[in-house]
């Protein structure tokens, strides 16, 4: 059974996202990497892109396949997470730990529209 995290928000395309103090980090969750496989690359955006809720922003690389992210919230991207430019695999040890972008929200009434805990564990069943 895939690991879910109470408290955060989740996505019906299998990304998550933290609130933190008007910012948002987001990442795959733990059903999405099963899934891939063992992550061998990982397509980070530039620091001050702009992410738009529903819209692709990056792109994971499995040894099975490749998966595009779609963004949950809209806002400019602040920080990436490089780690994940040298080990991907961060994702595969811990999903929640290793976020892909931290987002100043544009709109947090967007979060409303993502799925508590409980809901994304009916999804994934």
């Amino acid at each position: 059974m895939s690991k879910i995290v109470k408290g955060l928000y989740y996505s019906n395309t299998h990304e998550w996202v933290r609130k933190e103090s008007g910012f948002a980090y987001v990442g795959i969750t733990d059903y999405a990497q099963e899934s891939l496989g063992e992550i061998v690359f990982v397509e980070l955006p530039e620091e001050e892109d702009n992410v738009t809720c529903g819209e692709e922003f990056s792109a994971v690389e499995s040894v099975k396949a490749a998966s595009d992210l779609i963004s949950p919230v809209s806002g400019v991207i602040v920080l990436v997470n490089d780690d994940l430019e040298d080990s991907p695999e961060l994702i595969n040890e811990d999903p929640y730990e290793n976020w892909i972008i931290k987002v100043d929200l544009e709109d947090e009434s967007e979060l409303s529209k993502l799925l508590s805990a409980e809901e994304y564990e009916d999804i994934i069943k």
